[in-house]
């Protein structure tokens, strides 16, 4: 839970779907300077490849939500009637069309190149593999043969149900982040901010995180009583814990996707909500009809 924000000496943990948030925010300048700064800090970045590879398998799949959202921006026929088809608002409007259906196809067009050919046209993708492949002690990549001891960690966890874990997760991948975060932390004295928005460490009530009671404790015992594991999901408060600069605006723009994606979760929690109460109402009836019609024959 982060109350203020007092200055500590920390390593950070930044989740997938942090980085794949920097595809949502609206501005790209804004996305480049997180990016900027995380590569200028990568020194006390805990990375692993398990991140680097969610990162890499959903990267698509997110850039791939922008051109539904552009696709919402109608650029369709207007049935104007001819008494006033001559007319110069429908004229404008006509124009501000054909305007519309341009920038589209602009940026379908640069959707294709993201996809095509990350390596020269996309910046997220770019700075952060620089940040991956960073020569580090808290870099657990292909490169460190401690691998394979936290993989073994890892799966005797998911084995025993410890978390992090979400509830259907059949794979070890944030098992694997854990206990790496975990050597980070036994190799130092430094305290550890974890950085993400799924529940599978923690919960989010109002504007605090909890850390997973488990994980607290787990903590303790592990590394140190004294020792501070902070958990949230704002990037802008894990860079002013250890005095990297952040700007007003990458603050609001941060604050802004984070409403946009519970806004998103909302919806989609009416909407599962509604399949269930439909699907009951279907069986209701299917059992009305095989009870009125096979149940006395």
């Amino acid at each position: 839970m982060v109350k203020t924000i007092d200055k500590i000496d920390a390593l950070i943990f930044i989740d997938t779907n942090i980085l794949l948030d920097f595809y949502r925010i609206r501005k790209s300048d804004i996305s480049l300077k997180y990016l900027q700064e995380m590569e200028n800090h990568k020194g006390i970045l805990i990375l692993t490849n398990q991140v680097e590879m969610e990162f890499r398998k959903n990267r698509q799949k997110v850039i791939l939500e922008t051109i539904a959202e552009v696709n919402k921006i109608s650029a369709g026929n207007l049935n104007i009637p001819t008494i006033l088809s001559d007319a110069k608002p429908v004229e404008m409007l006509r124009r501000a069309q054909r305007q519309i259906a341009t920038q589209q196809k602009k940026i379908k067009e640069r959707i294709d190149k993201l996809l095509a050919n990350p390596g020269t046209q996309d910046k997220v993708f770019q700075t952060l593999q620089k940040i991956f492949k960073t020569p580090s002690e808290y870099n657990l990549n292909r490169d460190n043969n401690k691998r394979f001891t936290i993989r073994r960690l890892a799966l005797r966890r998911f084995y025993l149900g410890y978390p992090p874990r979400k509830n259907e997760d059949n794979s070890i991948g944030d098992a694997i982040n854990w206990e790496w975060i975990i050597d980070c932390a036994s190799r130092t004295d430094k305290h550890i901010i974890l950085v993400t928005r799924d529940c599978d460490f923690g919960i989010i009530y109002g504007e605090n995180s909890y850390l997973n009671d488990w994980l607290q404790i787990e903590f303790k015992e592990r590394i140190s009583q004294k020792r501070k594991i902070i958990l949230t999901d704002k990037l802008s408060t894990a860079f002013k814990l250890v005095e990297i600069p952040v700007t007003t605006e990458m603050i609001e723009e941060e604050n802004t996707i984070i409403s946009e994606r519970i806004i998103e979760s909302e919806e989609q929690n009416e909407m599962n909500e509604y399949r269930v109460v439909r699907n009951r109402q279907r069986l209701k009836l299917l059992q009305e009809y095989l009870s009125n019609n096979y149940e006395n024959k």
